[in-house]
């Protein structure tokens, strides 16, 4: 899918992108160089605390949302999938003797409450965006439908998934494998803090060296933390790569749009730079 520039767009409900000047077509290339059309963008509640020790810096979420306000510009479809860790941790909590489901549970309400400041964000830079989530909270989210999520993406729309898989037990790394693998996502973007993966801790050793690619296999059988094992395999099976890259560099999820060299891309490849 692609967009192009109309001049006098018609904003409908039927075409909420033309909100952005935008009219939909389909297309078998991407346009304007793009390398990806359909995106998944793994965010991790950590990734909107910024410096804080707890919650959201409003100049982070702002931040993520010009930034993919720039590539949906461009005509590239966005799913979101967030992390709650900046609220609640549901292995946390299960650690300190509530219920594990219990605490999974309530990490997923604290993924909406993510999701719900970002949805804000985008829609303050009128971006239309929707919220869809896996546990029903009809007055500020829609349920999660695979084609309803579908078609918003065709609609130029964002797409925020909240509330996790709606199981306990399954990390938001997991739903965002299983939401790229259910709505044909080329890619799985896993924002973070560092700039890649890397054969050892680059904070606790100075002669770390990072990974250009990986594998699936290798990622699993080294135990390399990139995702969790349950969506690494999902990934794997589906053929959907993950770029791992830093986040808190402007214009990142940009260039790994464009499909620049940044990062740490996992899929059929292992090099080491």
């Amino acid at each position: 899918m692609a967009y192009v520039k109309t001049d006098a767009p018609e904003v409908t409900e039927d075409n909420s992108a033309a909100i952005l000047g935008w009219k939909h077509l389909k297309t078998e290339k991407p346009f304007m160089g793009l390398i990806y059309q359909r995106v998944l963008l793994k965010l991790s509640g950590e990734a909107l605390m910024g410096d804080l020790s707890y919650g959201i810096d409003p100049a982070i979420v702002q931040s993520i949302a010009l930034e993919l306000k720039e590539i949906v510009a461009e005509g590239v479809e966005v799913a979101i999938v967030v992390g709650g860790g900046n609220i609640f941790r549901g292995v946390k909590g299960a650690a300190a003797g509530m219920d594990r489901a219990t605490a999974d549970y309530i990490g997923m309400i604290a993924t909406v409450m993510n999701a719900m400041t970002l949805q804000d964000a985008l829609e303050q830079i009128e971006i239309p965006t929707r919220l869809l989530t896996a546990i029903e909270i009809q007055e500020v989210a829609e349920p999660y439908i695979r084609r309803r999520a579908i078609r918003h993406l065709e609609k130029g729309r964002v797409v925020i998934f909240g509330a996790g898989s709606g199981n306990p037990f399954f990390t938001t790394d997991t739903t965002a494998a299983l939401r790229a693998a259910e709505i044909d996502a080329e890619v799985v973007f896993k924002a973070t803090k560092v700039d890649g993966v890397y054969d050892s801790d680059p904070k606790k050793n100075t002669d770390a060296r990072r990974f250009q690619s990986l594998t699936y296999t290798h990622v699993i059988t080294q135990d390399l933390k990139v995702m969790d094992t349950t969506a690494i395999a999902l990934c794997k099976d589906n053929n959907i790569p993950i770029i791992v890259f830093d986040l808190s560099v402007p214009g990142n999820i940009r260039r790994a749009v464009m499909g620049e060299s940044i990062g740490t891309i996992v899929g059929e490849s292992c090099e080491i730079i």
